[in-house]
């Protein structure tokens, strides 16, 4: 499967990236296909180099079948060469479990409850 996403490159706390189409397996730094462009964080936001893109090549491989990755989609659709993704939900690993959750929820109803009746009791 092949994928269009970024590689890293640059000095230690000053990153750059390359824009690349790769095959999925391969490492993140390693064997690519092509460069599709560049991305340089370290620019401010509206300078025009800061993202640079080859957009015939990236149609190209989108055409193809290479799926990107969600920062090089982000980049795509700002680019208007493809339709924004809907955002990715948190993983919901630090909520509680679902009996601790069903607890939660029993003693909230509980805490509740005698409210309720105490301002019905004050009304009459």
């Amino acid at each position: 499967m092949l994928a269009i996403r970024m590689t890293r490159h640059g000095a230690k706390k000053r990153p750059f990236f390359h824009i690349v189409v790769a095959d999925s397996r391969s490492p993140r730094d390693g064997r690519f296909i092509e460069k599709l462009g560049t991305y340089n964080p370290l620019l401010p936001r509206e300078h025009a180099q800061r993202i640079t893109l080859d957009k015939e090549r990236i149609a190209h491989w989108l055409k193809v079948g290479a799926q990107p990755s969600d920062r090089v989609a982000k980049f795509l659709a700002q680019a208007e060469m493809m339709k924004p993704r809907e955002r990715r939900d948190q993983t919901k690993k630090p909520q509680p479990r679902a009996k601790a959750q069903e607890r939660l929820k029993a003693a909230a109803a509980a805490s509740a409850a005698p409210e309720g009746e105490a301002k019905e009791a004050a009304a009459s």
